[in-house]
């Protein structure tokens, strides 16, 4: 929950969102409307003439990358700034893109696995320090409204990439890892132009003592926090409950009977409605306690997950399902974004990073799992998906709630002020 005032509107909140923040979301959104590697690398490796293993091998192989890219990320930030960190993370992904229909080839698919997993890794590398730099410039009580318009950008960059792709294809499918590449590169280029010079924390001794150690003692301290284990096994779970909308509802459609223009009119649909009403839906959530906005939400996102299984009375419920799905994850996703953010500043790139981590892990994992389970159940696979859903929304309200009393609110009033406002 915000600090006490008048209630937080969206146009208070644009009024209140420095310069170097759009530039921030501004950046985010350039590089997500051209990552193209992730959504096409199948189809393009195929097209290349690649076999199916190897293609699924490759895509393995990024999402790998990633993971450990936000990690990577994580202690780039808390070592040597955000700034830094975004930067460095784009000018290496740049080239490493750009280079992949060089390597596309059947004589070289041990060096194009290499290059496809650096790749992952550099492209999520910038995710925890955009992230810790959001936090330090947006003033506190927005804190939750600012990363509910960092998910803007992402999700308008993903809703847009694939129109651009479909034209780019046109012209030539190595067109499109190019411009993935310049895309990429502008970003690095306007982050350390317009970004401000973001200052690592003076460390304590007991952040200096995890420093000489390799910061295994701040893992081994996230490791013994009970409720951010809560919570981020609720990222898991809840992340491939969210999967499954994308992997496993295309293929109950499709088993159902129905034409393949429905999925489009899903996907197109909870686009819309994410993009153009997730700020509104913040505004006036942030005016409850978090863990409550957080329940909700999740207890609406299982009614849309348990609707899918619905579907073959009706094709209605498809649709009744996505707009109950997308509308528990406006209520429960920026605020769930946003918790790692209240950890101290020493900390918080840490915590940030081990969250998308642990998001991407469940991202590579769920279509495996949804896969595999929807084939024996069908549609009660989605009351499945629902009771796991459920349990997320339980396991992420423990979480969140356990760390909302007093001594955290001081805690984060006490972090030093770590960026400076020049660029």
């Amino acid at each position: 929950m915000t600090d006490e005032g008048p209630p937080i509107g969206v146009l208070d909140t644009l009024r209140a969102t420095p310069a170097t923040v759009r530039y921030l979301l501004g950046g985010v959104l350039v590089n997500q409307l051209g990552a193209f590697v992730q959504t096409f690398l199948v189809l393009y490796l195929t097209h290349r003439g690649m076999s199916d293993g190897t293609a699924g091998l490759a895509l393995a192989a990024y999402s790998l990358g990633t993971v450990f890219g936000t990690v990577l990320g994580g202690e780039i930030t808390h070592r040597l700034g955000a700034r830094t960190a975004i930067v460095a993370a784009m000018a290496c992904s740049a080239p490493l893109v750009a280079v992949l229909p060089l390597l596309a080839r059947p004589g070289r698919v041990p060096v194009l696995l290499v290059a496809i997993a650096l790749a992952g890794l550099c492209a999520q590398a910038y995710r925890p320090a955009a992230s810790v730099l959001l936090s330090d410039l947006m003033p506190e009580r927005y804190q939750v409204m600012a990363f509910s318009m960092m998910r803007i950008a992402l999700n308008t960059g993903a809703a847009l990439a694939p129109l651009i792709a479909a034209g780019v294809i046109l012209l030539d499918w190595d067109l499109l890892f190019w411009l993935d590449g310049a895309t990429t590169l502008v970003y690095a280029l306007l982050a350390h132009r317009l970004l401000p010079r973001h200052q690592v924390p003076e460390p304590t001794p007991q952040a200096k003592s995890e420093r000489r150690s390799g910061g295994r003692a701040a893992y081994a301290a996230m490791l013994r926090d009970r409720a951010y284990l809560a919570y981020l096994a609720a990222v898991v779970l809840g992340t491939v409950a969210y999967v499954q909308s994308s992997i496993s509802l295309p293929l109950e459609i499709v088993h159902d009977g129905y034409p393949t223009w429905l999925y489009s009119a899903v996907l197109t649909a909870s686009s819309l409605v994410l993009i153009t009403c997730e700020l509104k839906i913040t505004a006036y959530i942030t005016r409850i306690p978090t863990h409550l906005a957080v329940g909700v939400g999740h207890l609406v996102n299982s009614l849309g997950l348990a609707a899918y299984g619905l579907a073959v009375h009706s094709g209605a419920f498809v649709l009744f399902g996505a707009v109950l799905a997308v509308s528990g994850l406006m209520i429960a996703g920026p605020s769930m974004f946003a918790h790692p953010a209240t950890f101290p500043a020493a900390a918080k790139a840490r915590y940030l990073a081990t969250m998308q981590a642990a998001a991407g892990l469940a991202s590579a994992v769920g279509p495996l799992f949804g896969v595999w389970a929807w084939t024996r159940l069908h549609a009660g696979f989605w009351v499945l998906m629902a009771l796991v859903n459920g349990l997320a929304g339980v396991l992420a309200l423990l979480g969140i709630k356990h760390r909302a009393g007093p001594a955290d609110a001081e805690r984060r009033d006490t972090d030093p002020e770590p960026v400076e406002e020049t660029v």
